[in-house]
């Protein structure tokens, strides 16, 4: 029981910059600011794509899916964040470092594959234009982002077993911002090759390859908007491709960078700032990205102040 009790601690220290106080306001305000605008820029778009018949389409329903993805990946870690930066106790308990390791994983995998599901859509509808309405319909749509769902939870389950299921020897201070796969292995007092190895697979499965279907479907996509004839039509082509394409590089980018890299101690305080890019800055800029560069959402948005000023 003893062993087991020095194995695993009742709570872990996250260090994340501790051993540089000056920069702990500058995060405070940066975390805060982001954590703000991503929770009135996602959920504006989820209300606004549920209330505007106009943009009751594939594409907004993916849109929404990662809308609402994006509030709960930010809440899983940033609450827990600011908390420990206002503490002299950066600590968090060992249930609750489970269950931000298993959702900051469950969502970061599924959105992986849901920008994919995305890219797939924005293929059909410029590619197969008079077959859109019957290759994306409702049912297909659903099934789409329920196989992201459920892949993506399924692969945090895996690895979060796995990674949990090695022995820490009473080691709990984790030398990052939050709870995250790469930082916990290194809390490990055994051999963690077979489980960076594991990593190193799913992050392929999960990143590499959705990465290259997507490279793949704007091949195509950037060939069919060439051919168009109408001016018009390759502006908002281009336009919202442009906005999902800015999305796809800032995610997996980042992603890439801290799940497919060598590990190296050098790296290791770029690593935590790689890792709020992808964490915390893109779940801001998303909904920036998809109203600032999108006509329909940007349309979208005046109807509805215009229905409530209506009716006061």
């Amino acid at each position: 029981m003893n062993r087991v009790n020095e194995s695993v601690p009742q709570e872990f220290i996250l260090l994340g910059f501790s051993d540089r106080p000056w920069l702990e306001l500058p995060l405070f305000v940066m975390f805060l600011f982001s954590y703000i605008l991503t929770i009135f820029g996602n959920l504006a778009i989820i209300l606004v794509s549920h209330l505007d018949p106009k943009l009751h389409t594939p594409m907004y329903f993916f849109l929404t899916n990662l809308s609402l993805l994006d509030l709960c990946y930010t809440t899983s870690t940033v609450p827990q964040m600011l908390v420990n930066i206002c503490s002299n106790r950066k600590v968090i308990s060992y249930g609750g470092c489970v269950a931000q390791l298993f959702i900051f994983l469950a969502l970061g995998s599924t959105e992986c594959l849901l920008l994919a599901v995305m890219s797939f859509d924005r293929f059909v509808a410029i590619c197969r234009p008079l077959h859109y309405s019957v290759i994306m319909h409702q049912k297909l749509c659903l099934q789409l982002a329920a196989a992201s769902w459920i892949s993506g939870f399924s692969n945090s389950v895996l690895q979060s077993t796995w990674t949990l299921q090695m022995p820490l020897c009473g080691h709990k201070e984790v030398d990052h911002f939050f709870c995250e796969v790469p930082a916990l292995l290194k809390l490990s007092c055994v051999d963690t090759t077979a489980n960076e190895a594991e990593l190193f697979f799913i992050s392929v499965l999960f990143l590499l390859i959705p990465v290259t279907l997507i490279l793949i479907s704007y091949a195509f996509i950037v060939q069919a908007v060439l051919r168009m004839q109408s001016a018009e039509g390759r502006r908002k082509a281009f336009g919202t491709c442009g906005s999902h394409l800015i999305v796809v590089s800032l995610f997996y980018g980042t992603a890439i960078y801290m799940y497919l890299q060598p590990p190296s101690p050098a790296s290791k305080d770029r690593g935590k700032m790689v890792s709020l890019f992808y964490g915390i800055i893109t779940p801001m800029l998303n909904p920036l990205i998809y109203t600032l560069r999108n006509k329909d959402v940007k349309g979208a948005f005046k109807r509805l102040i215009a229905r409530i000023l209506i009716k006061k």
